[in-house]
């Protein structure tokens, strides 16, 4: 493992993955890693929060990672990769809190659509019902959560983001760690990992719009087939004709 991210999700680890494959660093690990395929990835990543981790069945081939599951372990991987460097990816606070309010914090929390499709997905897929009970556990359990506390408030919410990087940058030896917003490009990342600067510019990728598609899609095409695949009564509600 060449890189570990350390960055909160909604900092641009998209972006990063493809950055950090880019420079030569590796296939890179990242959340849709584990989003690809929940029944595999899911039971190590529960063993994970146990205490019991497999790091080499989890990444295989991969020489860095960055988002989520695996940056909530940075410092575990520090300690299993000792020569690896780190990642603090970091993003201004009130388009950092914008961005999580319309993407992961409101998969579990408030009232909006993609928090109620995610439930209802929940209810009709054991996979996504473990997956969220371990990213709720990992994000926004007290004393365990790296966001946890009150986080209704956009005040709140950016403290969380604070202390989680303070946390950070206190941990981590400062000549193995890069802090970087991607909004400074290529520059910053070059220099930290030694590799020449790429012609073309850092790309913007996964905005919140494209979030929102893949979460909420993903979760209507499976509440629709669960409704497809139910057992069809005679008639409908108060003897109502069915609908096709």
């Amino acid at each position: 493992m060449k890189v570990i991210g350390a960055g909160l999700p909604r900092t641009a680890t998209t972006t990063q993955m493809f950055a950090l494959e880019q420079l030569g660093q590796g296939r890179c690990y990242h959340m849709r890693d584990l989003l690809a395929d929940l029944e595999a990835g899911l039971p190590l990543w529960e063993a994970v929060a146990e205490g019991r981790p497999d790091w080499q069945r989890i990444f295989g081939d991969a020489a860095s990672t960055v988002d989520w599951p695996s940056a909530r372990f940075y410092p575990e991987l520090l300690e299993h990769y000792p020569e690896a460097k780190v990642l603090l990816s970091v993003r201004g606070a009130e388009e950092w809190v914008a961005s999580m309010r319309e993407t992961v914090w409101g998969i579990f929390h408030g009232d909006s659509v993609i928090h109620h499709v995610c439930e209802a997905r929940a209810a009709v897929d054991p996979l996504w019902r473990r997956y969220m009970t371990l990213m709720r556990w990992m994000s926004w359990d007290e004393g365990v959560g790296a966001l946890a506390g009150e986080t209704y408030s956009d005040e709140g919410l950016a403290m969380a983001m604070e202390r989680w990087n303070e946390t950070v940058k206190r941990s981590v030896p400062a000549e193995r760690l890069l802090v970087w917003n991607p909004r400074e490009g290529w520059e910053p990342l070059c220099e930290f990992l030694a590799v020449d600067v790429p012609s073309e510019p850092l790309p913007r990728l996964n905005d919140t719009v494209s979030f929102r598609e893949g979460i909420i899609g993903g979760a209507l095409d499976v509440l629709g087939e669960w409704w497809q695949a139910r057992e069809r009564p005679a008639t409908g509600l108060h003897g109502a004709a069915l609908r096709d």
